[in-house]
């Protein structure tokens, strides 16, 4: 290269002298007319190649032509005919001496060829898609820096002779130079999107897909949404669509592809792993078991090779940022000793000082941007995860089996969405620490060794004394971390049947009995949160002291060694800057392997899941419509619940023709339900095969109802016919419940159907299967849960031979005998046998167990069947329904029954006008959606969370943090005054005492380190404990309305997301965030010390945070409400699907679900999305800021540098580079700190909701037999659902004596519902009183009224726990008297036959038993309780006759000596009680004995001529 310059009479390459060893540095002619002319070059030339293949691979469409792309073309060819017309010029000119020019001949082609690629990369990125290009921007931007240096001299040059001496040379270098900076300028800007030929339908999508390059790398595209959320609070509306990469429907499809190959090699290895023939005959059950638990353990790893195929390649790319970002973080010490040398040496010249404080600000700039890419790739791969691991485990729940089912319930599947796919998120995020920290704690010793030598092992011995501490206190905790999620599921699950089963808890006084259990797990999850958080904290201050540990013991071993060994600014400082490197991954490391572990358990967790067994789709043979052939045909069916488990139903064979109507008969727990499930494929299939014709509606037995509106849960996903409709509501007898809801079939259904009746979720369940238009039909006792007058109607209008559906196959299971004689089949069930078949005549000819049945039960069923005719003239009441018009306090029947005093909607008179636009505008809604509170969060809920913690924690908290940072700044000060000693006869003074005292003051920090994460550990839990207690105190005190106003899933969102975030987020964030506001303090303080003149730039940067911060907090907490809101719906929803997936599975409509739940993450993603990249943004701007501290540090010590000693700008120095990460860690953890305190917020939001009367009175009239004689006088009572309805009792006085056995009966909405609702307070009096024994009841506690007094509900709810906890939940009785109870209830041989007897553990809702044991154990409960007061609301809808009789007789002899309150359906019931109370529209219109009602011919006489009792 030289003897290339020199031809051209150029100096050499390269002059140290000229270039470095001067007060005036520039670069030798030849340096500037060859390599910085060619580095552009050579780089455009060598990637291009591999450029245009990647462009070739990835085509994103045709971009138009725009002004963008002109402009830049048209630059481009006016800079390359510079170069061409420069290599004519010179060749015109010197032809003669051209030798002595090849130069200036070759460097202007090179350049200009290079240009004219460069034009047409352009063009080519334009037809290929591509927007903004960082190739070309790196090619641009090294053409400018390197013309800069011509640049300064061709400016001195001019400066010294003048411009008019070569102005036309200078002309073109100046423009020149312009197109080039234009040209990087216009390569910063994006250009249009690809023309597209399909019409884009998103409304709002995300600007990341118009943003340029640059504004990509700076985040500079989302600070649109951080203005707006700071002008106004943002609203879901102002969120930004997805981009398809990030949508369930493309992510899943992904996924599923690679997880159902995993899960075909997972089979064919647990196949290969099956043990031989002859050992499986000698030990079946260990060989099985093992298969079991390899498969369990190998599951989870499958579920991670499929994530890694779906996501590695985009998380690779992030990986390979942070490599980078090490490499310049690495830079950072070195530059720094080349400063602090600088410092040392007096005849440096100043110009290299600014240059090395130039170098390290840029240093640390793209340490920023590379660390903030990663984070960045990480945070969008573990939303990803997220999406797919919820989408899989949803598809899952639809299709898992029954027994596979039973092992997890909705609780735990979930937490599996929530608290597992959270751990799979953190594992993304941190999972590279795990290999990359190791590495970096090896740079960090080996350039301690070059400063140190050999006391840098000093520093890897103290490492490895810390890590096993760690080690084993990682291990601790992630035992007591399973320890405290078994706990944490427990209670959650426990909270879910709570919140199932709340009214029966507010009827039986259960609630305290609940609490206390509720309260138990709570207490052994914080014991071992507790445990967890002092180890945690052992950690925590081993970590924070590890800096100076290693120092202490380096620079100890260092100068004790050897006397020569002198501590000099250079060696100390540098050290200081690698040990806080160091400091990084050592903190990361434990942490990352304990994120790691968890995510193997969450793994495993998921694992398990989604290789549960799923439902064989070849159960069940579905075949096309065909008019020949069986509808139904079963062949040899043998089938039980689960693979192991044993038969449920034998021998059975059945052939059903089409259009037949088939009843399916028998006793409670025969199998009736089981013959069901087994034709829907929902059993396991021992035996046999199972064909069904055509589409299949079910009625499940009890019905399944969308939080949803009526219409949309009739219709169910289908379009909507309006006469089919119509004719089909008629049918089911929905007719009048329309006019009495609120807004008709507009009205919204509570989860579950809370506020509709038995009888109404029934029949909208029914008129759902009809509205199908299905081949087959199977209904399980869909007629039990309506009264006996609308069954019939249904029986005619629906199921019947003339029927809507006479024509289609019915399978219908019944305990009504009236309808037998119209089946075409009978099948009597048997302890899941078959025992007869036949049509009503030859099973009563053949004189079977069948023919006895019914001539025992035919002369009852007579005089029924004509009580079921009773109300058929009202036909505008033909309905059990109760729904409370226009009320969203208390829904019905609900209560108990099936009716209630609601006046219909147009007798509704409101009480002030302002009551009306009111009712109208929210008729409809019921549930309440979680909302989103705006704007930031209120200093009163910071004053009530440390409130709860208490003033005599908080004050040593603050006073130790002091001392910490007190201890700290003492110890780095002392430090640089070592540093700065100097050296007598090459060694230091009195080192053993300078190491004495650093030792000493680094060890009282590291003490109170650990005191003060210990006090706020402990704060953080007695406030988590607090804050629990307070908000189930406050939802149990909370009334029945408030339950049907609020989804289930808001509450369990409260007892388990905000309730985790309360113990450990809060803490953990406050932690974090005092911890670095105090060392900020530290830092500020050190750098105004060493040069007071960086006050001028640290305080407006200061003003600049806050500012930023600001705007950023606004728009935070903001986004992380809007995203805990949108969480909800998924668990609601989640929940709904878990529970009613056999309906979902019988009617086919998995996909739409499917769609549903991918709609409904999406929106949860739409705000989870912005809140990340919000952070990014922040700490992108931040920490430009924080680097521009460190720049003010170096330069202000450059020009201080006569002065400063280098202790003291070393001391200064390295602390300002620790800023850029404190600031935004600072904003970080209070922003988590301020989005997590939205907990406290939003647990602390029922505290202000309406509540019942008190419990428990402390001086209460009550004596403590009361009430002893069971005598019930109500005086002028009044009672309304809402101020402004109509009464729904109204002025009814009445007494009621001892013993006396009532029956209170009346049209549907006559009020009968309403009395017992009264009587057990869940409704308080509008006006009057209510005496029980003489004692007003509005006078004593609820509790002491409803333990007192016991009601037998219509809907029998058991609880998970032992059977004998649901009849005794207070352990208040003997053994003795709960098998009497269980003998009289006609349970005690069912009972005795189970393995575990009275411990027999129901499962979540009793499922475990029939509907009909259910209500026995109901019966049972009430025999225990044996109060002088029972209220029955007629509840042998779900029971054959045969129990129902024994339910009577039972009531009849057992409660002989009590006042009996019967809400009757069925008026020969009634015909031997005392008296009969006639009810209509809240009034008693008559009340006598049944035969002298019968004889004043008055309205129960026409009921009983109605029903032919007369």
């Amino acid at each position: 290269m030289d003897s290339f310059c020199s031809l051209s009479g150029l100096d050499p390459l390269w002059d140290w002298n000229r270039t470095w060893y001067t007060p005036n540095p520039e670069l030798t002619q030849c340096f500037q007319n060859t390599v910085l002319v060619w580095v552009p070059c050579i780089y455009l030339w060598v990637c291009a190649p591999f450029y245009f293949l990647y462009l070739y691979c990835h085509d994103r469409g045709h971009i138009r032509l725009s002004c963008l792309c002109c402009t830049k073309v048209v630059l481009g060819f006016l800079l390359a005919s510079f170069g061409f017309v420069e290599f004519f010029y010179i060749l015109l000119e010197r032809q003669s001496e051209i030798q002595q020019h090849l130069v200036f001949l070759v460097s202007p082609v090179i350049r200009s060829l290079s240009v004219v690629l460069a034009v047409l990369l352009i063009q080519y990125e334009r037809t290929q898609g591509c927007r903004s290009s960082i190739f070309l921007f790196i090619y641009w931007l090294l053409a400018v820096i390197c013309a800069l240096v011509p640049l300064r001299a061709k400016i001195q040059l001019a400066v010294e002779e003048g411009f008019s001496s070569d102005a036309v040379r200078y002309a073109a270098f100046f423009s020149h130079f312009a197109l080039q900076l234009a040209e990087l300028v216009l390569s910063c800007f994006a250009d249009h999107p690809p023309f597209s030929t399909v019409p884009i339908k998103e409304t709002n999508p995300c600007p990341d897909q118009d943003a340029s390059f640059l504004s990509k790398i700076l985040f500079w595209w989302f600070t649109g949404l951080v203005v707006k959320g700071y002008k106004k609070p943002l609203k879901a509306e102002d969120l930004w669509s997805l981009r398809k990469d990030d949508t369930s429907e493309k992510i899943i499809s992904d996924l599923k592809q690679e997880w159902s190959v995993e899960c075909a090699k997972l089979q064919q290895k647990t196949d290969s792993l099956s043990p031989t023939a002859t050992l499986g005959s000698r030990m079946p059950d260990q060989a099985q078991l093992l298969r079991k638990l390899q498969k369990e353990q190998s599951s989870g790893f499958c579920l991670l090779r499929a994530l890694a195929r779906v996501f590695g390649p985009y998380f690779l790319s992030g990986t390979l940022c942070l490599v980078v970002h090490d490499v310049f973080m690495f830079s950072i010490p070195q530059v720094l000793s080349l400063l602090l040398a600088f410092m040392s040496d007096a005849d440096a010249p100043l110009w290299k000082g600014y240059f090395y404080a130039a170098l390290m600000f840029l240093v640390s700039c793209m340490q920023s941007l590379f660390n903030h890419q990663y984070m960045y790739s990480c945070f969008t791969v573990g939303m990803r995860v997220k999406t797919a691991v919820m989408g899989l485990v949803y598809r899952k729940s639809l299709v898992i089996t029954n027994a596979a089912r039973r092992t997890c319930t909705v609780g735990e599947i979930v937490n599996l969405v929530s608290a597992d796919t959270q751990k799979l998120m953190d594992f993304v995020v941190y999972f590279n620490a795990v290999w990359l920290a190791p590495i970096e704690i090896t740079l960090c010793l080996f350039f301690l060794w070059q400063h140190l030598g050999p006391s840098a092992l000093a520093g890897i011995a103290t490492i490895i004394l810390i890590f096993p501490l760690n080690g084993v206190i990682a291990k601790q905790r992630s035992k007591l971390q399973e320890v405290q999620m078994k706990h944490t599921d427990g209670r959650i699950k426990l909270m879910n049947e709570i919140l199932n089963g709340i009214k029966i808890l507010k009827f039986y006084a259960w609630e305290k009995a609940f609490m206390e259990r509720l309260l138990g797990y709570r207490a052994k999850e914080l014991k071992a949160l507790k445990k967890s958080q002092i180890l945690y904290s052992i950690s925590i201050a081993s970590f924070n002291s590890s800096t100076f540990l290693i120092a202490f013991v380096m620079f100890g071993v260092y100068v004790l060694i050897d006397k020569r060994n002198v501590l000099d600014a250079q060696k100390v400082f540098v050290s200081m800057a690698l040990i806080n490197i160091l400091k990084t991954p050592l903190s990361l490391l434990p942490f990352s392997m304990s994120t790691t572990m968890q995510a193997v358990v969450s793994l495993k967790r998921l694992g398990k899941f989604l290789c549960q067994e799923e439902l064989k789709s070849d159960n069940v043979d579905r075949t096309p419509s065909h008019p020949a052939g069986s509808s139904v045909l079963v062949e040899n069916g043998i089938f039980s619940w689960s693979r192991d488990g044993a038969p449920c139903l034998k021998k059975i064979n059945v052939s059903v023709a089409r259009g037949s109507l088939v009843a399916v008969v028998g006793h409670v727990g025969s199998g009736k339900s089981s013959l069901l499930s087994a034709l829907l494929g929902e059993m396991e299939k021992k035996n046999g095969r199972v064909s069904l014709q055509g589409s299949v509606a079910y009625v499940p037995q009890q019905a399944w109802i969308q939080n949803a509106t009526l219409r949309d849960n009739i219709v169910f996903g289908r379009e909507r016919k309006e006469s089919w409709y119509q004719r089909v509501v008629e049918a089911c007898a929905l007719m009048p419940d329309l006019e009495i809801l609120p807004a008709g079939d507009e009205t919204e259904i509570g989860e579950k159907g809370l506020n509709l009746s038995g009888g109404q979720k029934q029949r909208v369940s029914l008129a759902r299967a009809v509205y199908r238009k299905a081949d087959v039909y199977l209904l399980d006792d869909p007629l039990s849960a309506v009264d006996a007058h609308v069954g019939q109607h249904i029986f005619e209008k629906v199921i019947g031979p003339k029927g809507v559906l006479w024509d289609r196959t019915r399978v219908l299971v019944t305990h009504g005998l009236s309808y037998l004689p119209q089946v075409d089949l009978i099948l009597v069930l048997v302890d899941g046998e078959i025992t007869e078949m036949g049509s009503y005549q030859d099973l009563l000819n053949r004189q079977g167990a069948f023919a006895e049945f019914i001539h025992a039960y035919a002369s009852t069923e007579r005089k029924e069947s004509s009580v079921h005719r009773a109300t058929r003239k009202s036909s505008s009441r033909l309905s059990v329904t109760d729904y409370m018009p226009v009320s969203r306090d208390l829904s019905q029947e609900q209560l108990v029954s099936g009716d209630t005093g609601s006046p219909s909607l147009q007798n509704v008179e409101p009480s002030s006008e302002t009551d009306q636009p009111e009712v109208a505008e929210d008729a409809g809604k019921l549930t309440e959606a979680d909302r989103a509170k705006t704007g930031r969060v209120k200093l009163a809920i910071y004053m009530e969370y440390f409130k709860t913690i208490g003033l005599a924690l908080i004050l040593p908290i603050i006073f130790l943090y002091v001392f910490q940072q007190a201890a700290s700044l003492s110890y780095n000060y002392w430090l640089s005054m070592w540093a700065d000693d100097p050296v007598v006869n090459g060694t230091q003074l009195d080192t053993d005492f300078k190491l004495g005292v650093y030792g000493a003051l680094g060890f009282a920090q590291g003490i109170a380190i650990f005191g003060t994460t210990v006090a706020i550990s402990v704060g953080g839990i007695i406030a988590s404990r607090h804050l629990h207690q307070d908000l189930l105190h406050n939802m149990l005190r909370s009334p029945m309305s408030f339950f049907e106003r609020t989804p289930s899933g808001n509450l369990l969102n409260r007892f388990s997301k905000e309730v985790d975030a309360i113990d450990c987020m809060i803490p953990d964030g406050l932690k974090m965030m005092l911890g670095y506001l105090f060392k900020l303090l530290e830092i500020c303080i050190i750098v105004l010390l060493a040069t007071p003149i960086a006050a001028v730039i640290i305080l407006p940067l200061g003003l600049f945070y806050g500012f930023i911060q600001s705007f950023y907090v606004a728009t935070s907490c903001q986004l992380r409400r809007l995203e805990s809101v949108s969480r909800s719906p998924i668990y609601t929803h989640f929940n709904e699907t878990v529970q009613g997936a056999s309906v979902i599975r019988a009617f086919g409509e998995q996909p739409r679900f499917i769609l549903q739940t991918n709609q409904r993450v999406d929106e949860n993603q739409k705000s989870y999305f912005p809140r990340f990249v919000a952070t990014r943004w922040l700490a992108v701007n931040l920490e430009f800021l924080g680097n521009g501290i460190v720049l003010s540090a170096a330069i202000f010590s450059v020009m201080a540098k006569g002065t400063l000693s280098p202790g003291i700008v070393g001391l200064s120095v390295s602390h300002a580079l620790q800023v850029t990460g404190i600031l935004s860690w600072i904003v970080r953890s209070w922003t988590d700190v301020e989005n997590n305190i939205v907990s406290v917020e939003r647990v602390k939001e029922y505290a202000d909701t309406p509540k019942e009367a008190a419990w428990a009175l402390e001086n209460s009239p009550m004596p403590p037999a009361w009430p002893q004689t069971g005598t019930i006088e109500l005086r002028g009572y009044g009672l309304q659902y809402r101020k402004g309805l109509e009464w729904a009792l109204k002025d009814i006085s009445i007494d009621i004596q001892e013993r006396e056995k009532v029956g209170i009966v009346g049209r549907t909405g006559a009020g009968k519902s309403s009395l017992a609702l009264g009587i057990f307070r869940i409704l308080e009096a509008a006006k009057g009183e209510i005496f029980i024994d003489g004692i007003n009841i509005a006078e004593i506690g609820l509790h002491e009224l409803r333990s007192r007094i016991t009601i037998i509900p219509q809907d029998p709810v058991l609880f998970s726990g032992t059977l004998r906890m649901n009849l005794d939940p207070f352990d208040v009785y003997s053994d003795e008297e709960v098998w009497n109870s269980l003998e009289l209830a006609h349970l005690k041989n069912f009972v005795s036959g189970l393995p575990d007897r009275l411990n027999h553990e129901c499962s979540e809702g009793g499922e475990n038993l029939s509907l009909g044991q259910r209500q026995l154990v109901c019966l049972a409960r009430a025999l225990l309780r044996k109060t002088k007061i029972l209220v029955l609301d007629e509840a042998t809808a779900a029971v054959d006759l045969e129990t129902d009789n024994l339910i009577q007789s039972t009531i009849r002899s057992q409660f002989e000596e009590c006042t009996v309150l019967t809400i009757a359906h069925r008026l020969n019931t009634v015909m031997d009680y005392t008296r009969v109370i006639v009810m209509d529209k809240g009034l008693i219109v008559e009340s006598d004995s049944p035969s002298n009602l019968i004889g004043q011919r008055g309205h129960f006489f026409r009921m009983c001529r109605e029903a032919s009792l007369v």
